[in-house]
């Protein structure tokens, strides 16, 4: 996946080669420990690395579960045994309901069995204790930059970048966080398809549709997905319309005065693409230019939905407003005017038609 600048200069998404950027996604960090000076200690020598993590600190199982639910964590660094929990029940912890997130095992004795007990629970690396500040930041840095291994942007639209990560298929973790709010939140894709999320203590659906709400966001790119469930079970255009819609619905005033709203006008093209869209579209053609040679058909077909969903997300990235409609030529013994809607009609000419009437007879 590769990103050309550290805006949204989108490139090939196949691509191998990544090039880094300069926009960072400050982490949050987790250590978890009983001993309170050091906690303190670690927290004064990370400050100079604030540019790429905080510390959040925790002195026993019940605290780190807190915080894991208020915050997006990005990595655990805990003991095996911390209090409140049993045996290594943090990582199980961590494992179960944070999949994405890595943990970095503490311990004084690196012994085959507590090796077992923690590759079994998911831990990612292990750091000896006491600790040696210098050797463990090494290690965070390390396995935090490896959940941006894909690339890191600022200020893009969060539905029109999913979108293109379901066209391309890919496998990936995507972190984000809203430039306005702050909030924080991650999705899960495989092959394309999106698996599960989580943003402001929501989960699944309700977490997907906080994060398509927001306009503008840093967007990390981690390329792999832990083994999870489907737990959405939804398309990604469905949620992200949902989203939309839930919020112009809660950005809606109440209407004090119980006035009814004005009818919007609605342009050519959104006419013929209501009810009757075959009718309406001839009507159109033949009250603006006559009886036009070459349509040769109208009909609907919903075999250009992908086509046309494509083309919607370029004109957003390039912000050229939506389409209304578009001249298809494949090569083929007639050529095709293709216009979005509830269901894609397509007005099949021959290439000798007045292309170029008719479209005009169908534009606003």
């Amino acid at each position: 996946m590769t990103w050309e600048s550290e805006w949204h200069d989108i490139g090939t998404l196949n691509r191998q080669d990544t090039v880094k950027t300069r926009v960072k996604m400050v982490a949050n960090v987790l250590i978890v420990d009983n001993d309170r000076e050091m906690l303190s200690t670690l927290e004064k020598k990370f400050a100079r690395y604030d540019d790429t993590f905080t510390v959040l600190t925790a002195e026993n199982g019940q605290t780190a579960m807190k915080v894991l639910r208020q915050d997006m964590v990005s990595l655990v660094v805990t003991e095996l045994e911390v209090p409140g929990i049993e045996g290594e029940g943090l990582l199980k912890h961590v494992a179960e309901r944070y999949p994405e997130v890595p943990v970095i095992v503490l311990t004084a004795y690196r012994t085959p069995e507590i090796e077992r007990l923690a590759r079994q629970s998911g831990a990612a690396e292990y750091c000896s204790k006491p600790v040696v500040p210098e050797n463990l930041s090494q290690k965070i840095i390390a396995i935090l930059s490896r959940q941006s291994d894909g690339g890191t942007l600022r200020s893009v639209s969060s539905g029109i970048f999913l979108q293109l990560i379901e066209m391309e298929q890919k496998t990936c973790t995507i972190r984000l966080e809203d430039l306005s709010s702050g909030q924080r939140g991650v999705l899960f894709f495989r092959d394309g398809e999106l698996l599960d999320a989580r943003a402001c203590r929501l989960q699944g659906k309700p977490a997907a549709q906080r994060i398509f709400s927001w306009e503008k966001v840093t967007i990390s790119i981690q390329n792999d997905c832990p083994p999870i469930d489907n737990k959405i079970q939804r398309e990604l255009q469905t949620l992200i319309l949902e989203a939309a819609r839930l919020k112009d619905e809660a950005a809606s005033p109440d209407d004090d005065l119980g006035e009814a709203d004005e009818p919007i006008e609605k342009t050519e093209v959104e006419e013929v693409t209501s009810s009757n869209p075959i009718n309406r579209i001839r009507h159109a053609i033949e009250t603006r230019i006559g009886q036009a040679d070459g349509v040769e058909d109208i009909y609907q077909d919903t075999s250009w939905d992908v086509f046309i969903r494509r083309l919607s997300v370029l004109g957003k990235l390039f912000r050229s407003g939506p389409m209304k409609l578009c001249f298809v030529d494949k090569g083929e013994l007639s050529d095709h005017i293709i216009i979005p809607g509830r269901k894609t009609t397509v007005i099949s000419v021959s290439p000798k038609s007045p292309r170029d009437k008719i479209m005009k007879a169908l534009s606003p």
